[in-house]
């Protein structure tokens, strides 16, 4: 006997669905006892389990007992009970004739050992899915009506609410929480180091998913937060109450909707010479960012003042491509930052300003810092190479780059992990 329910409602009752489906079907096999048949104690309910799919526990024990010629007879009430797929049906019965196993609905008198009963069985299915796939348009023609009403129509509860007589309700310490997000996307303009910052703080859902950067993109788009009911799509005004504003939505959706290559661009224009006031040639004189224009395209370069001001063409440096000279200096700064000296020199100066600032946690801070370089905006990077770069002085065959101590510790200070509330406001 097999047994089937598509939901749960009702399972805990003392008799529900599924017992009445069993006694429909034992009250058969009694009536077959002159055909020797006989009931096996293994019980085959698949309660809380939809009939468009195969994937049932007790759907999987019953076929493995047919495979092993264990079962002779299946018998259900209904045969959507089985099945209410017209192709997945018509797999079964196929696999039940390879081991010669006939199947039997109480409430409908068919044999598929004939092909007249093969006809009406194939007839019956076809019944089933069209009735499956009617309620189905009903299901989604009555949730396209409830969402057009702005009504809540379950799924997982958004980060700041909470669900009572199916209706959405805010929760005010969680609401708190969104609008911190959002205010800090509007201040950093960046998802990955607002992502990064809420990973450090153990920021999680109410389902305990970390807010990961993934997660935040999808509470920073949830229409939602403005008072919202969306389906398909499409808009409507919701019955809940909004989270979010719409100067603060308008903000981070004006920030969202440029390109982070187009932001970084624009950001670039804006910003001066990454190593102006801090680039020397051999002669101690200083290097000067300038440019020239070729078919549109602007190239950028640092020129010695000497060789700029006295015309003198025996100046060892006297010109070099800036973005190349650029990159050459992010390299080894970035590299310096991770070697011994350089972060047991940081934490000696750090522990003046906190004493209990470890070896290890600014190991870790200029480790990190790392990673996060190559997210940083054009005009963050600039800052962070005044902060940590004294000079850097150009000869023929090398480059020497003095770093600043205390831009180190001034770094370290910025990065150490902050609770992320505090951070917000």
């Amino acid at each position: 006997m097999y047994t089937r329910k598509s939901s749960e409602e009702g399972l805990d009752m003392d008799f529900n669905s599924l017992d009445a489906q069993r006694e429909s079907c034992e009250a058969y096999i009694v009536s077959q006892r002159a055909e020797g048949w006989t009931a096996v104690s293994d019980r085959y309910d698949d309660g809380g389990f939809s009939g468009g799919t195969l994937e049932r526990p007790a759907l999987k024990r019953l076929l493995a007992g047919v495979q092993a010629g264990k079962i002779d007879v299946i018998v259900v009430y209904k045969i959507d009970r089985l099945s209410r797929s017209m192709l997945d049906f018509l797999n079964l019965v196929e696999l039940f004739e390879r081991h010669g196993v006939t199947f039997v609905s109480v409430t409908q008198s068919f044999n598929t050992k004939d092909a007249m009963g093969r006809m009406a069985l194939n007839i019956l299915v076809t019944f089933a899915q069209f009735e499956r796939e009617l309620i189905g348009e009903r299901i989604r023609d009555k949730v396209a009506a409830s969402r057009k009403r702005g009504k809540w129509m379950g799924g997982w509860t958004p980060l700041g609410y909470e669900v009572r007589d199916r209706k959405l309700l805010i929760h005010e310490v969680d609401a708190e929480r969104v609008r911190a997000i959002f205010r800090r996307f509007v201040q950093l303009k960046s998802a990955t180091l607002l992502a990064r910052e809420l990973v450090v703080a153990n920021e999680r859902t109410r389902y305990g998913h970390l807010l990961d950067k993934g997660v935040l993109y999808k509470i920073l788009h949830n229409r939602v937060y403005l008072g919202e009911a969306v389906h398909k799509g499409t808009s409507y005004p919701g019955e809940h109450k909004a989270i979010i504003d719409r100067k603060l939505w308008d903000q981070v959706h004006d920030i969202l909707k440029e390109s982070p290559r187009k932001r970084a661009n624009n950001s670039r224009a804006q910003t001066p010479a990454l190593l102006k006031g801090l680039l020397f040639g051999p002669d101690g004189a200083a290097m000067s960012p300038t440019h020239t224009r070729k078919s549109g395209r602007l190239y950028r370069y640092y020129i010695s003042q000497t060789a700029m001001k006295q015309g003198r063409s025996d100046c060892p440096v006297k010109l070099v491509p800036a973005a190349e000279l650029e990159r050459i200096i992010i390299d080894q700064v970035r590299l310096l930052l991770q070697t011994p000296e350089v972060i047991v020199q940081t934490w000696r100066a750090l522990r003046k300003q906190a004493a209990d600032v470890s070896e290890a946690e600014v190991r870790s801070t200029l480790l990190g810092f790392d990673e996060l370089w190559d997210e940083l905006f054009p005009a963050e990077q600039a800052r962070i190479v005044q902060l940590l770069v004294e000079r850097i002085d150009m000869h023929a065959g090398r480059m020497d780059i003095t770093l600043k101590i205390q831009g180190l510790t001034s770094l370290s200070s910025e990065l150490q992990p902050q609770p992320f509330q505090q951070a917000a406001e």
